[in-house]
């Protein structure tokens, strides 16, 4: 990723790494793979994972009552239950309007713990971390936000993602990374309203939104998150590349600037073909 040194200098971070992942691994690095950042929202792909996960194993479904009234596991994987970003309070029906809630990934998490009587971050070892060697990752705080973890070991998840049968099947994947409610309006956070909003399982879908913080040459079937604490992970299944990105700044409008720049840097570097 030699190219990309003066973007990733541009990082106003104490501490970067980015790496770029391919079907077969890593591609290219610049930073310490092994140091630990907090991926605030980047935790909720995570979870979604888990999530995935219990669903595979029977414990759970994606379309069983979960949260407000009306509202199922799917909504509250996709940002549609109606909750509030931050609490309890609906603000409008399931599945009418994007709502980004953090809380509803708590909610989520709670479900999954009561269905199975494993706690989320229990869960959450044993259904994903330890299977595929993420030893430096580990959940400390909310399920929406208090996940550490390395380059190295979401390059892991990245790699899963991008290839899946070795913790996921193939078809739950590409669940995940099909927008559900597909025609819902919302706010991306940090980039404004956007309509349509379209969001996977847990995971925020590019497609045309405009602003964005992924690049220009990403495909519209771009899959990712972005954390407030300076973190961003995408997968793009057409280029058949991953790009995490660790800080340890928070997300400010130097991220608006720079996180797209660099995804076209890598993207034009590093995708296959």
């Amino acid at each position: 990723m030699t190219d990309d040194a003066p973007l990733v200098e541009r990082w106003p971070a104490p501490n970067v790494c980015v790496a770029a992942v391919g079907e077969g691994g890593l591609v290219s690095s610049v930073g310490d793979l092994d140091h630990p950042f907090r991926l605030a929202s980047v935790t909720k792909p995570l979870i979604a994972t888990a999530v995935l996960v219990a669903v595979e194993e029977g414990s759970i479904d994606l379309d069983e009552p979960a949260g407000p009234d009306g509202s199922t596991v799917r909504h509250l994987l996709a940002h549609a239950s109606g909750l509030a970003p931050d609490n309890d309070s609906r603000l409008c029906a399931p599945g009418t309007r994007r709502i980004y809630s953090n809380h509803g990934f708590e909610v989520l998490a709670d479900h999954l713990a009561k269905a199975t009587g494993i706690k989320i971050a229990d869960y959450l070892h044993e259904g994903v971390l330890a299977p595929l060697a993420m030893a430096s990752t580990e959940l400390v705080g909310s399920p929406a936000s208090g996940a550490i973890s390395t380059v190295a070991d979401l390059a892991r998840w990245v790699g899963e993602l991008l290839a899946p049968g070795a913790l996921l099947d193939p078809s739950t994947v590409a669940d995940a990374m099909t927008a559900q409610f597909p025609a819902l309006n919302g706010v991306l956070p940090g980039f404004g309203p956007q309509e349509p909003n379209p969001w996977g399982l847990g995971f925020e879908i590019r497609a045309n939104k405009s602003p964005h913080w992924t690049g220009t040459r990403n495909s519209p079937a771009t899959f990712g998150h972005f954390g407030q604490s300076g973190t961003f992970v995408w997968i793009d299944p057409e280029a058949r590349l991953g790009v995490i990105g660790l800080g340890d700044v928070d997300f400010g409008q130097w991220a608006v600037d720079l996180w797209p720049a660099l995804s076209n840097s890598i993207l034009a570097e590093c995708a296959p073909g």
